[in-house]
């Protein structure tokens, strides 16, 4: 094709794998130091999980409808599920969101109710590597490679490093009121939730599904399941909820930095990681998570800067490098055009 007539913003595949890393760190990253600060004042934890599903349900629920409206007018008259809402099949909507929106959202934000925010800040982006890695070995016959098992290692001690003390301390009984009774309760949470998490990131895989598809199919599945059940669980007290006594302006902002930014945004970004890197590669770059989260804490919380902190910073960085490489620039290539092809399976 002539220069002149390519489209003049057409990103090539390593660019957008690279760029949507960037935007899903960044956050990641922004979600673990926003739930720091804002975490026990104006709503619970599962009231920020509702708050985050119909957040990104204003955004993705019109545009779901749009896309099945589409396809069933192209002729595909059984195109979309879950009442013309999501543009994937019943049975990928129901498998995809209930492990990547449901099951992750109810473990991760139960998780708060025992443990502090810093705990899942090391362990959700922490251990997802780990559970990703095993469960690709398993479902996608990813080989574990001997430089990405030290690239594994190196991740696993430099999330240690970073929150490895506050973890000792609490379980020590640095937490008041007795607390860390409970924290092995939010840690159990908070890996659960990231196994749950790397099972979504392995079926998207596994299914090449459609970023924007995938997001939306997600989030209609979660609207549709855990909306009701937790105003059921919340009208009966079996849960806590302090949405009703909550300021309209903290409910929209986490209407809008939850749904949005964090489901909206990087869900998308997140999928399109994991077509061009695979999910293994991807979730090793999310580790980066913890150790910029807590960095992000001293610039704006004004949390202390301590040596674990830059050297398990430095391990995670080094890990990451090492368990991204690929093998041959032909696995290289096969990455992007197995993820745009409909049907292919990793």
């Amino acid at each position: 094709m002539p220069a002149a007539d390519r489209p003049l913003l057409r990103l090539s595949p390593r660019a957008v794998g690279v760029g949507s890393a960037v935007i899903t760190v960044l956050v990641w990253t922004g979600f673990i130091v926003i739930s720091r600060a804002t975490a026990g004042r104006s709503l619970a934890p599962l009231d920020i999980g509702l708050a985050r599903i119909l957040g990104a349900s204003v955004v993705l629920a019109p545009w779901g409808a749009w896309l099945v409206a589409q396809a069933r007018r192209a002729g595909d008259k059984n195109a979309g599920s879950l009442f013309g809402l999501s543009p994937l099949s019943l049975r990928l909507s129901a498998l995809a969101g209930f492990f990547g929106a449901v099951l992750y959202a109810a473990l991760a934000y139960s998780g708060f109710l025992f443990a502090p925010a810093g705990h899942a800040a090391v362990l959700m982006p922490g251990s997802l590597p780990l559970w990703t890695a095993l469960l690709a070995a398993v479902v996608l016959r990813d080989r574990i490679t001997p430089l990405r098992a030290a690239g594994l290692g190196l991740i696993v001690a430099g999330d240690l490093m970073v929150g490895g003390r506050s973890l000792l301390q609490a379980f020590g009984g640095a937490e008041a009121g007795g607390a860390s009774n409970h924290l092995w309760k939010g840690d159990l949470l908070f890996m659960s939730a990231a196994f749950c998490w790397a099972c979504y990131g392995v079926i998207v895989r596994r299914h090449a599904l459609d970023a924007v598809r995938a997001t939306i199919a997600i989030t209609m599945f979660a609207l549709l399941t855990y909306v009701p059940l937790y105003v059921l669980l919340a009208w009966t007290g079996v849960i806590p909820s302090r949405l009703p006594t909550a300021p309209w302006g903290d409910i929209a902002f986490q209407m809008a930095f939850q749904g949005i930014g964090s489901v909206v945004i990087s869900g998308i970004t997140f999928t399109k990681m994991i077509g061009y890197f695979g999910p293994v590669r991807t979730t090793m770059i999310t580790a980066l998570v913890p150790g910029l989260s807590a960095l992000s804490a001293v610039f704006f919380l004004n949390e202390p800067l301590h040596l674990g902190l830059l050297a398990g910073l430095a391990l995670v960085t080094v890990g990451i490098l090492l368990g991204v490489q690929r093998k041959t620039p032909a696995a290289s290539a096969a990455v992007p055009a197995c993820a745009t092809t409909k049907g292919c399976n990793a």
